[in-house]
């Protein structure tokens, strides 16, 4: 083992040592406990390297070291096999997916399950529609002068909304409105639908026209510009649990986590499925995240649907929360590609 080797054994040594008991850790509990085959001064001598490099710091005037975020980051990229979760775990997670009755039974669902098996708090993002593809259109008629249109994508997502027409419409007009607003929209991307949705009003007999666009404008404001972004987020609690992790900032963490901008933003979906980003400590956009470290991934099979992650102290277990982030994403990802 070369000596760069076994300087990242023991910042592992460290790492997992802090991560389970909340100590600071001394170079004799290391001999002790991780089998590296050298001496306490080797290892001190190690410790010294590392703390030079920012990798450690001694808190206070305990003898023990501690990772700093540096630490973790190199921590996370050394991490070269993420032992997969056992089979009994698997199945305990698709069973109890495999319950569920509906899109949101499935993200209540599986927020619940992340929260527990990591013990931190889990969030999950709705699909988001523009990425997602048109299954279906329904338009009922509520009033003679008021109609709603249910939009129903592949990841079983339902937006409805309301529209007044400010005008009457017969069952036969609606009928044929189904059928253009099908045809014009099934099988399309929300964000490749606006413009089949904008020339609607040209393709329906004169009288439907003012009808027409008023259904085109609002599609299209509610369903395609502005993609309502939803999130479920559980476990909070258990960021109490570890409130000495927080020094003085676990109030503004709790408060960012209500804000779903900041939400959104820490999960920023992965451009591929199944890629986990793990963002530690200063890596993070927002200022009253810089205490917390969130593992996140898109959640699909063939496109990204939306993110689903864990947030919690810097001190967390970074392998077991990445695999357990992974292994509730592809079922999702499967279970919502499968309805």
């Amino acid at each position: 083992m070369s000596a760069e080797e076994r300087r990242l054994a023991v910042l592992r040594a460290i790492v997992s040592d802090y991560v389970r008991t909340r100590e600071p850790v001394g170079s004799k509990a290391i001999v002790e406990r991780h089998n590296l085959g050298v001496s306490s001064a080797t290892v001190r001598n190690d410790m010294a390297v590392l703390e030079e490099e920012g990798l450690i710091q001694q808190p206070h005037t305990s003898a023990g070291r501690i990772p700093t975020d540096k630490g973790y980051r190199v921590f996370v990229d050394q991490l070269d096999q993420i032992k997969p979760l056992s089979a009994a775990e698997r199945r305990a997670i698709q069973a109890f997916l495999d319950g569920a009755v509906d899109l949101d039974d499935v993200l209540r669902r599986s927020v619940r399950l992340l929260a527990q098996l990591t013990r931190q708090v889990a969030v999950v993002q709705y699909p988001t529609l523009t990425r997602s593809t048109v299954r279906h259109v329904e338009v009922v008629a509520l009033t003679p002068a008021r109609l709603m249109l249910v939009v129903i994508t592949d990841s079983g997502r339902v937006d409805q909304r309301v529209v007044d027409l400010g005008d009457v419409i017969v069952d036969d007009d609606v009928a044929h409105l189904r059928t253009l607003l099908n045809q014009a929209l099934t099988g399309r991307q929300l964000s490749a639908a606006s413009a089949e949705v904008a020339q609607l009003p040209e393709k329906v007999p004169p009288h439907l026209r003012d009808i027409a666009t008023t259904i085109a404008t609002v599609l299209i404001e509610t369903l395609v510009e502005h993609p309502e972004e939803r999130l479920v987020l559980g476990g909070t609690a258990n960021l109490t649990r570890n409130s000495t992790d927080f020094p003085g900032s676990l109030r503004q963490v709790l408060e960012a986590l209500e804000e779903q901008v900041v939400v959104l933003k820490l999960l920023a979906a992965a451009e591929e499925p199944g890629t986990v980003t793990v963002r530690i400590g200063e890596e993070n956009e927002a200022e009253e995240m810089r205490t917390t470290s969130v593992v996140s991934i898109g959640y699909g099979t063939s496109t990204v649907l939306g993110g689903m992650g864990v947030v919690g102290p810097t001190r967390m277990d970074y392998p077991g929360n990445i695999a357990a982030v992974r292994a509730v994403a592809r079922y999702v990802g499967e279970i919502l590609s499968g309805r």
